[in-house]
């Protein structure tokens, strides 16, 4: 896909990190380094999805709001379309994102209850766009509304007033109205239902191609990133594990982190999923404030050896299939 397609979003060994006070009774002690992302590259392609998966505390938010700069990258870089977004202040950051929207976990906590939906939608274009007429603005948010599944008769009711699914609607209608290039979905389905899911899901998929739209998809559900993902970044603890094509990863997993995140994945088949074996992860994950020597990923890991706590794995691979393990390759 991504011979003849144009590159948008480059990441070089993106890394975020925050000091956290000391948990040392002592007033004096230093600050603890938390490692939420630890040396992220990746490539985004013009109309491409990436999906980003693993656990939750894993780093996939944080990537994502590092990328469109809420949260200041510690190192690294973060080129669009060739200009490095780390390096960019104020004004500058902020007229880039008309190009680069976001889609949040939670629907009705995104939208401001005090303004209606005409408003909440409307917001950007006032904001970016302050010479448009009154007539102008609401002729383009009821298009957009309409675009997205919304009757434009509901212009003035609130947030409250609307489904979880209407909620999220919403919030794909005010990051659209902008026509940006590139919208980052932070887990936009977690918070509904199974069937609403779907619909948002194909919602988004349809505006991809009617808007030539690339997507970051952030999930813990593999089932939907399977369905929308072109490429796939598996994190754990801040560092990429896996990362190439959704059908290479899905049909031959080879990390043992990924394994056990696809064994969990439900089957629809009743017989196969009686008797698939589901591979457990033993423990929790380690904090990121103090990680495991060596691979990040060991003191869970099924295959672990002694080479695993002495040496750390690089992502190693070519573009359809990469991988962060010692022991395989």
């Amino acid at each position: 896909m991504s011979a003849d397609k144009k590159l948008i979003l480059d990441i070089k060994d993106l890394k975020v990190q925050f000091s956290i006070p000391s948990k040392s009774p002592w007033p004096w002690a230093k600050p603890d380094n938390l490692k939420a992302v630890d040396g992220i590259s990746i490539k985004l392609y013009e109309g491409e999805t990436l999906g980003v998966v693993g656990e939750s505390g894993c780093g996939k938010s944080t990537l994502a709001r590092a990328i469109i700069g809420l949260v200041p990258a510690s190192a690294g870089q973060v080129l669009w379309l060739g200009e490095d977004l780390t390096q960019l202040k104020d004004e500058a950051l902020r007229l880039k994102r008309k190009e680069i929207q976001m889609i949040f976990q939670d629907p009705l906590a995104s939208l401001n209850p005090r303004m209606n939906v005409g408003d909440i939608i409307a917001e950007p274009l006032r904001t970016f766009y302050p010479k448009l007429s009154k007539d102008e603005v609401k002729e383009q948010v009821k298009e957009m509304m309409y675009r997205v599944g919304l009757l434009p008769n509901v212009i003035n009711r609130y947030p409250h007033e609307f489904s979880g699914g209407q909620c999220q609607r919403i919030g794909i209608a005010r990051a659209l109205i902008l026509k940006p290039k590139m919208i980052i979905c932070d887990e936009p389905v977690s918070a509904l239902d199974v069937s609403i899911q779907a619909q948002v899901v194909n919602l988004l998929q349809e505006l991809q191609k009617e808007f030539g739209l690339s997507l970051v998809f952030i999930a813990h559900d593999l089932s939907v990133v399977k369905h929308i993902a072109d490429r796939v970044l598996v994190m754990y603890l801040g560092k990429p594990v896996e990362l190439g094509e959704c059908a290479a990863i899905f049909a031959e997993p080879k990390h043992p982190y990924t394994q056990a995140l696809m064994s969990a994945v439900p089957i629809p088949d009743p017989k196969i999923e009686r008797s698939k074996k589901v591979q457990m992860l033993e423990g929790e994950m380690p904090s990121p404030i103090n990680p495991p020597s060596g691979c990040v990923f060991r003191t869970r890991c099924p295959i672990a050896t002694e080479q695993c706590s002495t040496e750390r794995p690089q992502l190693k691979g070519g573009d359809i299939h990469a991988l962060s393990c010692l022991l395989r390759d």
